[in-house]
């Protein structure tokens, strides 16, 4: 019940943040809701074809649809308020990319999949909705720019691994790997940090 909560969370602040992106594009109130579901869902999607899981569990669950349709009008009828936001709504991206990051990886591993696979599949599911979402915003996708965000993922689904190899419980693994995604995409923001780039000549 725990999990399903903060997954429809997750789902709300993914569908949030694509929306924003969306109306700032002046897409129409489809085009927001298409958007949205796409950043909400999509990594979802990527992650049960990774695996063999069809149709996508996404798509087969309606609260999911749901919920995800809803932000994207809510954003789209009081996006001026949620403009003052940005903090808040960069919080809750951080929050569904620690939970997305995380049950993507324990899933993997409940199938069977190797560790290492089970990470990247992990990272693809927090990532990937977003990816998604640039590219049919035709902008460069925000993981492969300079922000600490794929890293984040990646280290929050290796705990997650290193914990079921040791044979901890799932759940204080998940929420350790969430908390540790959260905090190192916050730190990020606050400091300015990111990944190297080709310096200039």
């Amino acid at each position: 019940m725990l999990l399903d909560a903060l997954e429809l969370i997750g789902i709300a602040a993914f569908a949030a943040s694509g929306a924003v992106a969306a109306v700032r594009a002046r897409l129409d109130v489809f085009g927001v809701v298409v958007i949205a579901l796409t950043t909400a869902l999509g990594g979802g999607a990527l992650r049960d074809v990774l695996l063999g899981v069809h149709p996508p569990t996404n798509l087969v669950t309606w609260p999911y649809l749901l919920v995800a349709s809803v932000t994207g009008v809510v954003v789209f009828r009081f996006h001026p308020a949620l403009a003052r936001l940005r903090r808040s709504v960069l919080l809750l991206d951080a929050v569904g990319l620690g939970l997305f990051v995380t049950s993507g990886t324990s899933t993997a591993l409940a199938l069977g999949v190797p560790a290492y696979a089970a990470c990247l599949v992990g990272m693809t599911t927090g990532i990937g909705g977003g990816a998604l979402r640039d590219v049919l915003l035709r902008e460069i996708p925000l993981v492969l720019r300079r922000e600490i965000y794929a890293v984040a993922a990646l280290a929050g689904a290796a705990v997650v691994a290193a914990g079921d190899r040791l044979g901890l419980p799932a759940g204080l693994t998940a929420l350790a790997g969430s908390a540790l995604i959260v905090a190192l995409r916050l730190v990020a923001l606050w400091r300015r940090w990111n990944a190297p780039v080709p310096k200039e000549h």
